[in-house]
Formats: C-alpha cells, sequence, structure tokens
C-alpha cells in the first residue's frame, strides 16, 4: 500500500511549470522581460530562453537536483540508494548541460527553488544576470544560491 501510494505521489510530480518555475517566470515578466519557455533544443531544455542575449534560466527543485540547503541535503529514508544514484544523476546532466550551453557561448543561470522565498535577492540576482554583458563562469553560475 505505501509503494502504490508512493508511486502515485511521485509519478505526479511535474518537470515543467512547477510552482517554483512559475513564480520565477511571473517575476522575470514582471520586471519587463520577454523569454521562451522550455528550449527543447538547446542542452538541458532550459526553462527560459533569452535568445536576443544568449543566455538561460534553469529553475531547480533543491531535492531533485542535489541543492545544499536543507531541504535539498534531504536524504529519503526508503529506497536511499535508487534516490541517492537518481539525484547524483541529475547534477551530472545539469553540470553537463551547463557546460555544454557555455562552450556554445550561452550564458546560464541557476535558480534554486529554496530562493523563491526571498522575492527581494531573487529580482536582485535575475537583473544583474539579464542585464550583465560579460560572460558568467558556468561553476560561479551553478553554484550560486
Amino acid at each position: 500500500m505505501v509503494d502504490e501510494l508512493r508511486s502515485r505521489i511521485m509519478r505526479a510530480v511535474k518537470s515543467k511549470n512547477t510552482a517554483p518555475e512559475m513564480a520565477v517566470r511571473k517575476l522575470i515578466y514582471a520586471m519587463g522581460f520577454r523569454y521562451r519557455i522550455h528550449g527543447t533544443k538547446l542542452p538541458g531544455s532550459p526553462d527560459l530562453v533569452f535568445r536576443s542575449r544568449r543566455k538561460v534560466i534553469f529553475v531547480h527543485g533543491c531535492f531533485w537536483h542535489g541543492h545544499d540547503c536543507k531541504r535539498g541535503s534531504r536524504i529519503p529514508r526508503t529506497n536511499t540508494e535508487y534516490w541517492l544514484k537518481k539525484i547524483k544523476r541529475n547534477c551530472a546532466r545539469d553540470i553537463e548541460s551547463v557546460n555544454s550551453l557555455i562552450s556554445d557561448n550561452w550564458k546560464c543561470l541557476v535558480v534554486w527553488e529554496c530562493e523563491i522565498k526571498n522575492e527581494a535577492h531573487l529580482r536582485e540576482k535575475i537583473s544583474l544576470f539579464l542585464e550583465k554583458n560579460e560572460k558568467l563562469d558556468g561553476g560561479e553560475s551553478l553554484s550560486q544560491g
């Protein structure tokens, strides 16, 4: 019974149009920036694409992408080995996607789910990223949070 319930819950987890992504999209739109969503032709399918600026934003869930915050560093009590491997694969894929984008002269920013609570900080972070002209280091942009 518990496994069936867990499976149903996990199937309901969305990968697109999540609450954190929608909050970031709403904020960026209110800031006056326009974008495309879910860049399927780009590595990692970035959540927001600013093609004319050659910039992308990924909105990552802290748990699913292994962030070092309280929520992201939780270890599941059941099926632990599976979940740790899955999160590790997600992190490796994220790094690979960002590196590929950077090598194609795209600038990348990762917004973590936990950052959405502090709208002033998030607004500043996004504004600096979108208005900044020089190239950001991929590791720097990936580790911000």
